[in-house]
């Protein structure tokens, strides 16, 4: 199945994609970057997956319950109507997937096939039937689930299997639960409390965005992704659901996405906080402030959902991957990469924080002066950027300017609060690196900003430049900057992050082969520049083409592919749907400020 055909459960501990075709292809339990046991989206069937489907040929159509992360696929057949109710319930005493089959009109054939395979598709549990017939355990090292069914279960060819019938007005329940294999298994429950309980859990968050623009719809569907991707009991929020899924269909641009990335920080943050979900932010700062708490020599540019560091990459051998695109990567081994702007991220977050007042001005400054007095030794290195390239560090330009950013967030801190620390050392080094990014990071000759000092390439990052507020808008350079950027990295309307084909010496600026989709972070971040520039109906049309990106569930993932036109990438992607909540309100707003109604500063990165 194409990646847009997925839709996302979750329970603010793990999440599951369920195909329109009625299977679940992607489950990691306990935790998001858990070990899979049901890897069929970058395996086969064999490395499991849990189907329910009706018997005939049929056709289906699928959505979301209104403000909710409870999905309903209605599948139709010739003989009738049903539809599968999937669910994680929120709150649960063990972690679940509950599967309601509801017969909507005559009489439905179904069958029901799971494969469990834990280890990411590799070990094969040993099955057993539950007391009374009610269901599987299947067990294999440390780990045990639990199916609760009123379905008489078969095993054939290593496989879980059921057939049964679905009337009109009637009901069937499936659980499939997870549990320590030393422990009794998980027993089961009240599916129909539980799915109560879960649609308003989602229904009475959702209601609480406090967007009320033009794009409420698509804005509190990519609130409620944000929350579907949060690791509840930390605050810390996944790039992705996934591992692995290409960037380039059939290629081996394949990351595991299944971290916590710095670079996301103050985007996030603002994004919770403009939909008025102050608690999440709050505890997205907290997770923050934990993560990146000891040595700043030793900041990671990401972090487990807890603040782990070890997040050591290798590669998973018997599985193909997502339509043969290999390898499958587990961990990511840019955590351990230099990237100067982590340190303007993290101190735009610190500072954002205090001006919304989500802790006492005093709380953090320590930590943030610490992390400003080590950056002031290593701003002056070459880096991998922001886009965690593996060909070789460079002096990139948007690493600069986010070093700039560091200094001048915290520069506002002293003058805000009365915080104390060197204010004129600081004052001289944020005006020195302003001083360098104009000289060495612009090109007379290009006419433009470039991606790295001394090139003639460019970079998406670029458009952030007047976003962080380094230059305004208006600036002349900047003007050109974003034209650069529509000459040379618009491919049908959307942006690339860079050009990713061979220099002289043969080698990609990131060390890879092949090609990528356009980011459409990126493409967001255009329509922001032109909102900002008060090219309103460009930016308006350049969203709307986003939005038609969007699968039937509102769902982005990283990446498009504009020659397969498909959506590529780990999905669904939070800094896509991040993004998009930005621009919704810069729109919304840029238009009420057209209108008169006042005069508000489009959403920036923790800009003044």
């Amino acid at each position: 199945m194409a990646i847009e055909d997925y839709g996302l459960i979750g329970d603010c501990t793990s999440c599951a994609l369920v195909g329109r075709n009625g299977s679940i292809d992607w489950l990691c339990w306990p935790r998001f970057d858990s070990p899979a046991c049901l890897a069929a989206l970058v395996g086969t069937g064999e490395n499991g997956r849990w189907m329910i489907a009706p018997v005939a040929d049929w056709t289906s159509t699928r959505s979301y319950r209104d403000g909710s992360l409870v999905l309903e696929t209605v599948f139709e057949t010739e003989a009738g109507s049903v539809a599968v109710i999937d669910f994680m319930p929120v709150n649960n005493p063990v972690p679940s997937v509950v599967r309601i089959v509801e017969g909507r009109r005559g009489r439905v054939e179904m069958m029901t096939e799971g494969v469990i395979r834990f280890d990411y598709g590799h070990s094969i549990p040993w099955v057993t039937r539950l007391p009374d017939d009610a269901g599987i355990v299947a067990i294999a090292g440390p780990s045990l689930v639990a199916l609760h069914t009123a379905v008489r279960l078969e095993g054939e060819h290593m496989a879980t299997v059921g057939h049964f019938s679905v009337a009109e007005g009637e009901r069937v329940a499936f659980t499939l639960s997870y549990g320590a294999s030393h422990l009794p298994a998980p027993e089961s429950f009240d599916v129909e409390a539980a799915l109560t309980r879960t649609d308003r859990f989602w229904t009475e968050w959702s209601s609480r965005c406090a967007y009320d623009g033009p794009y409420r719809d698509v804005v509190v569907r990519s609130m409620l992704t944000l929350k579907g991707l949060t690791y509840a009991a930390t605050g810390g929020i996944v790039a992705a659901a996934t591992t692995s899924l290409p960037e380039q269909l059939g290629g081996a641009r394949n990351w595991d996405y299944r971290f916590c990335w710095l670079r996301d920080a103050t985007l996030t943050l603002l994004a919770m906080m403009s939909g008025g979900y102050y608690d999440e932010a709050l505890l997205w700062r907290d997770w923050l402030h934990r993560s990146i708490a000891g040595s700043p020599a030793q900041i990671q540019i990401m972090y487990g959902i807890a603040g782990e560091r070890g997040l050591q990459e290798w590669e998973v051998p018997w599985l193909v991957g997502y339509q043969g695109a290999s390898p499958v990567r587990v961990g990511n081994e840019a955590a351990g990469q230099l990237q100067l702007d982590v340190y303007g991220e993290v101190i735009a977050a610190l500072h954002l924080a205090r001006s919304e007042n989500l802790r006492e001005p005093t709380y953090g400054w320590s930590l943030q002066v610490a992390l400003l007095e080590h950056l002031e030794t290593i701003w002056r290195e070459p880096d991998e950027g922001m886009w965690e390239v593996r060909g070789g560090r460079q002096q990139f330009t948007v690493s600069k300017v986010f070093a700039w950013m560091a200094f001048d967030r915290t520069l506002q801190d002293c003058e805000t609060y009365g915080l104390q620390g060197p204010v004129e050392r600081w004052r001289g080094v944020r005006d020195e690196i302003h001083a360098l990014v104009c000289k060495e990071g612009y090109s007379e000759s290009k006419g433009c900003f470039t991606q790295a000092f001394g090139s003639d390439a460019l970079d998406a990052g670029l458009l952030l430049i007047p976003v962080c507020g380094f230059l305004p808008a208006d600036d002349p350079r900047i003007v050109r900057t974003v034209a650069a950027i529509e000459h040379e990295l618009l491919e049908d309307g959307f942006v690339l992050r860079y050009r990713t084909e061979p220099t002289k010496d043969g080698r990609s600026l990131d060390g890879m082969t092949g090609r990528e989709g356009a980011f459409l972070a990126c493409t967001f971040w255009l329509v922001d520049n032109y909102v900002l520039q008060g090219r309103f109906d460009e930016a308006k049309a350049l969203f709307e083409r986003l939005l038609s990106l969007t699968n039937d569930l509102g769902l982005l993932s990283e990446e498009y592919d504009q020659q397969a036109r498909r959506l590529v990438g780990n999905f669904p992607q939070a800094f896509s749907h991040v993004g998009l909540v930005h621009s919704a309100m810069n729109l919304h707003q840029g238009a009420v400020a057209m209108r008169g109604e006042a005069q508000p500063e489009p959403q920036a990165e923790a800009a003044e």
